[in-house]
This record gives structure tokens, sequence and C-alpha cells, in this order.
């Protein structure tokens, strides 16, 4: 059987405060940009259309938009898609999607026409063609936030169930802290807000909280059988004792989301992307974001240790087996 990092002793906690100045430089700006800026979206959350061409020639992007241009369609994406020669328009402006909804000429044909002039008529093919409503757009946005929120809550409700509060607390506050994160991480990278995306996220979350759970496990063992108390050296040791597993499982897992990402083109890449910045930072908070706020609540409100049971009632002890004796004399 293999066995990897075997008995390791690596100090994690005490590098919790080098990790907590990386954790605030990395989300904060992040943050920032989002309520400035907000998220690109997708046309799914905006509406729209969406038209894939295959061009008999690999076209040159600025050709392609200064056609657009002309034919008046000043607010589109153009991207390539997969092939040189394969490009993906999206057609998301206010105007634009006012005249689809309308029922006046369709987007897609008016790409094909100004393209046409530009390129002519046998000069590409339509592969795809997605036309989404803006009253459906804002539909899928709500219902993406509330799933987003909804699992949030069910997560919740399970550590509650799971651990006692100080455990269930730290793990909570890790995994808003991967939420956030991730989130930054997609403001960073410019990726579009899709439904694919919000898939991740989810994902992510799932992820988050099982790694912490099995550190959060381990940990609850030892203070159990070996009556330890929650301190440095004691979550240490949980970790380092769920260090393989954590590694097994983790280099797996990025290794199918890296073929993902070189293999599985432009519309599959923003899911695992997504996906293997939540691993990497789901492990990087189950150690460095949890541990150390569990080791920050216990200080804070300390609960009673076995030594201090024994005292109380060592203490409290003559002077309730007195009367009881005093009942047995008479």
């Amino acid at each position: 059987m293999l066995r990897i990092l075997h008995n390791t002793s690596i100090d994690f906690i005490g590098k919790r405060k080098l990790a907590a100045i990386l954790v605030g430089l990395f989300i904060i700006p992040g943050l920032v940009l989002i309520a400035v800026s907000g998220f690109r979206y997708s046309i799914e959350f905006t509406g729209g259309t969406l038209v894939q061409l295959r061009f008999a020639q690999a076209p040159d992007v600025g050709d392609v938009r200064s056609a657009l241009t002309d034919a008046g369609m000043e607010n589109v994406e153009i991207q390539t898609f997969g092939a040189p020669n394969e490009i993906v328009i999206r057609a998301q402006d206010e105007k634009s999607v006012a005249e689809q909804a309308g029922g006046a000429e369709s987007v897609a044909v008016q790409i094909g026409h100004a393209l046409d002039a530009k390129f002519g008529a046998n000069a590409f093919t339509e592969v795809l063609t997605e036309a989404v409503g803006p009253r459906v757009g804002s539909d899928l946005r709500r219902n993406a936030a509330i799933a987003v929120l909804i699992s949030f809550a069910v997560t919740l409700a399970y550590l509650a169930w799971r651990f006692e509060w100080r455990l269930s607390s730290a793990a909570l506050l890790a995994t808003l802290h991967d939420i956030l994160a991730t989130l930054a991480f997609i403001k960073y990278m410019d990726i579009e807000i899709s439904l694919f995306v919000v898939g991740g996220i989810l994902t992510v979350l799932g992820y988050s909280l099982t790694d912490t759970v099995v550190v959060f496990d381990r940990l609850r063992e030892l203070l159990r059988t070996e009556r330890r108390q929650i301190s440095a050296d004691t979550l240490n040791l949980a970790v380092n004792q769920t260090l393989p597993r954590t590694v097994m499982t983790g280099s797996t897992v990025i290794a199918c989301l890296l073929a993902m990402i070189i293999f599985g083109g432009a519309v599959i890449r923003p899911f695992s992307l997504v996906l293997l910045f939540g691993i990497i930072v789901g492990t990087f908070s189950s150690i460095y974001v949890a541990s150390p706020l569990l080791l920050w609540i216990e200080r804070k409100w300390p609960r009673q240790s076995e030594a201090s049971r024994r005292a109380a009632s060592a203490k409290g002890g003559p002077s309730s087996e007195q009367p009881s004796r005093a009942r047995q004399r008479a």
C-alpha cells in the first residue's frame, strides 16, 4: 500500500500570522474591485444572443469587430472558440436585447448580413445560435443567488449538527473565506459568470467543507481518546495525521482538472479554473484558516478542562458529602 507523508511533524499553525496576511492581501482588493465594477455575466444572466461561426480561413478579430461596428452593433463581445477559425459573438447590449425581445430583425441575422458584406457570402457557416430574453436572464441570476444561499444554509445546519459550536463556527468561517476567495479569483481572472461557474462555486463549497470536516473529525478523536485540549500542538497533530489523505485526494482531482483546462475547450475551461482554484484554497483554508480560527475561538471562550472539573468537584466534595454522611449515621 502506498503511503506518503507518513508521521510528519510540520508546524502549520506556527505560520498562521503569515497566512492571515496573505489572505487579506488576496481577498480585500478583490472585494473592492467587485464592489466598484461588479462581475462580467454571460448571456444566460443578462439576456442577449450568442452566435458561433466557423470560417473557412481564420479571420482577424479586428476585422470582425469593425464589420459589426459599421453595422451599428458596437457593444458586442468577440472571441475565438477552440480553433482560430471559430469565433463566438455575444450581443448583450440593451439595444440588441430590446430588438430581439421586441420581434425586430434577429440579432443573428444582423450579424450574418454584416459579416457577409465584409468577408463574402460563403466565408463562414453558422454553427450555433442561442437567444435568452432579458426577463429569463434576470430570473436565472436570482435563482443562482438563491441556490448559493440555500447551499450555505444547509452547510450551516450540517455543521451545527456535526460539531459543537466552537468547531462549527470555525468551519463555517473557513467556508465563507473560500467563497470570498473564489469570488475574488473570478474577478482577478475576469471570468464570465455563467451557470457552469455557479455550479463550480457550489462544488467548491462542498469540497472545502469536506476537507475541513476531515481535519476536525481527527481533532475530535484526539480530544476524546487522548484527553487533550485544543492547542497549537493538537491542531498540528490533527493536520499532519490527515495530510496524506489531503494530498492524495487533492492531487488526483487537480490532475483531472488540469486535463479539463488543457483539453476541455473554451466552454468548460472557466468551470475547471474555478474548481482548480477552489481545490487549492479549500485545502489551504482547512489548514491555515479553520484551524487558527478554532484556536482563537478556544482562547477567547475556553472550555472547562478535565483538570478544572476535577478540581471543582474536589473543592465542593466535602461540603456536599457531609449531609449525606450525617444522614447515614442517623
